[in-house]
């Protein structure tokens, strides 16, 4: 595939400058938007925790709204555990009798407290509330699900007031009925609500050990991948591929069933974990993943933009997550990410910045911005969030041949597919417009070009017009497309 190694002198000053136009181009995106981010619990007595919560003072700053929803469920386990109070695990959900609901109480207040005392450090203002209206699940299927509550309203109202005024809203885990009697909701399953009610930007899990990489989990044919191994995006259709791949049993089994019901389900639970999970693990097992992925399809169908699965454990996730293409982590999407198009006039500044290294290595002859305004109606680029990351031509000629030139795609997205994407669309647009042959001319990725199905052919076989500025001191070869 045609990429550009990291340079050093001008050409690394040019590699950081886009870094840094990347960053102010991101802020002023998400300036105002809504970001909801779960906190496990597992963070809180690790040095990370610190780190996390001054890049959230720093989001803040910089004028993105947000909302923390701690989880508590580390923190419960402790206290009861001393008070002798038993209890058991559903569906994600800690079912127990009332007696237990007062220790909740404290236990979830208890890390919320921790977070609001970590931002006042950061002398960034905070307020933990109770914005969430809830109702006790009840007895479904003959199960008494004891103080378990489900999600009736979140009070949009308050929580726009106390964000406007610039502070950040702190969730327990807990919701209260009309009465005012407390019930205890999964703290997971809460984030994924409230992004959900307030149709908010972007809705992130800071999970210790939740990274979806290459060597943990099937990858299926077509997803992109990061250079560290990570899957850094996913389309819903994505998503659904990747859990059929990875736990096919699991999905055959929730094709059509309604979760909205912040995870209520009736008969047994839906389960796909080779373990157990427990909240006393260090870090995300496998099916802890899997229900964060079926939890952001969720999210997304309902209104989120944008969920992000960040590892916990790794200083410096969140803002390389919201600031730059590819993240850090796996961002599960609705659309409007990445996608091909035919290129304008503005996108040429863009396009010439985006040749020139490979201009510099000589795999592409020199363009101005007169010769691609000449051809705009040739060329496609890669657009990635609002930038230029990719593009590549569809050049027709008087006999019927059409050739495939000007391929350059950004380092940064090298290892994602995008060039053989763009590829196999012009490949497309060119048989739609009954194209007599497919050639193109290359001089160092002709290896590249032979695993999508094209061959050696000669120069003899292109048309005249492109013969006629074919150099043998340049000593392209020719590759024309079988079948």
């Amino acid at each position: 595939m045609i990429q550009d190694k990291a340079p050093s002198g001008p050409a690394g000053i040019r590699d950081r400058a886009a870094s840094i136009r990347d960053v102010i181009r991101y802020i002023d995106r998400f300036k105002d938007a809504l970001l909801v981010i779960y906190l496990d619990d597992k963070l809180l007595d690790r040095g990370v925790f610190l780190s996390h919560i001054k890049d959230i003072s720093l989001l803040h700053r910089a004028g993105l709204r947000i909302i923390l929803v701690p989880g508590a469920a580390v923190r419960i386990d402790d206290v009861l555990s001393r008070a002798g109070i038993q209890w058991r695990t559903r569906d994600g959900c800690r079912v127990t009798d009332v007696d237990a609901m007062p220790l909740i109480k404290m236990a979830a207040f208890d890390t919320s407290n921790q977070v609001m005392t970590a931002l006042a450090g950061e002398k960034v203002p905070a307020l933990i509330g109770n914005w969430v209206r809830a109702r006790g699940r009840g007895i479904l299927a003959g199960f008494d699900w004891g103080t378990v509550g489900d999600i009736d309203k979140v009070d949009a109202v308050s929580l726009g007031k106390v964000l406007e005024d610039g502070f950040i809203p702190i969730f327990p885990c807990i919701g209260w009925s009309l009465a005012g009697k407390p019930y205890n909701i999964s703290s997971v399953l809460l984030a994924e609500k409230i992004a959900s009610h307030l149709n908010a930007d972007k809705l992130f899990y800071l999970v210790p050990g939740a990274s979806i990489t290459d060597g943990r989990f099937v990858i299926p044919e077509g997803l992109g991948i990061s250079a560290e191994g990570t899957v850094p995006a996913l389309s819903l259709d994505e998503l659904d591929s990747f859990l059929k791949a990875n736990c096919p049993a699991a999905e055959s089994a929730t094709n059509g069933q309604d979760a909205s019901s912040a995870g209520a389900r009736s008969g047994p639970p839906l389960k796909a974990a080779k373990r157990t999970v427990s909240s006393s693990s260090l870090e995300a097992d496998d099916e802890q993943i899997f229900e964060l992925l079926r939890i952001a399809r969720r999210a997304c169908s309902s209104g989120v933009s944008r969920v992000h699965i960040l590892d916990g454990s790794v200083e410096g996730t969140l803002p390389c997550e919201i600031f730059s293409d590819f993240g850090s982590g796996t961002m599960v999407y609705v659309r409007d990410y990445g996608r091909i198009r035919d290129m304008e006039s503005d996108d040429i500044p863009a396009v010439l910045t985006l040749m020139q290294p490979f201009v510099d290595k000589g795999i592409l002859l020199p363009r101005t911005k007169q010769s691609l305004g000449d051809q705009l109606s040739h060329y496609v680029v890669y657009e990635l969030d609002g930038a230029i990351r990719a593009c590549a031509a569809l050049v027709p000629y008087s006999d019927g041949q059409m050739e495939i030139a000007g391929i350059a795609v950004d380092r940064s997205c090298s290892s994602l597919g995008i060039g053989q994407k763009l590829v196999e669309f012009l490949i497309a647009r060119a048989k739609k417009s009954g194209a007599s042959g497919i050639f193109l001319l290359t001089t160092q990725t002709s290896d590249w070009f032979e695993g999508l199905g094209f061959r050696l052919s000669s120069v003899s076989s292109i048309p005249e017009q492109r013969k006629a500025i074919w150099t043998p001191e340049r000593g392209s070869v020719v590759y024309r497309l079988e079948g």
